[in-house]
């Protein structure tokens, strides 16, 4: 299974990420809100979690829209 958490899909951010996660409340319940999230989805695709193709659907969803959210934070962070 690939690995989607939010150091994998921005590397680049990395060090930005650490300083949000340590100064930033909000940024930090995101990015532990996409970082359960994912560990769930990756359950669900490699099999170790039954899940319905809706549930699948909606988590997925649901973790694009965080990603976004995280994506957007890190672009406006300073």
């Amino acid at each position: 299974m690939e690995n989607h958490d939010l150091l994998h899909e921005f590397p680049e951010y990395r060090n930005k990420i650490h300083d949000l996660k340590m100064n930033d409340p909000h940024f930090k319940n995101l990015f532990d809100e996409y970082d359960v999230l994912e560990h769930e989805i990756r359950k669900l695709n490699s099999g170790v979690e039954l899940g319905s193709d809706d549930l699948i659907h909606t988590k997925k969803a649901k973790l694009l829209h965080l990603k976004d959210a995280l994506f957007a934070r890190l672009e406006s962070h300073t």
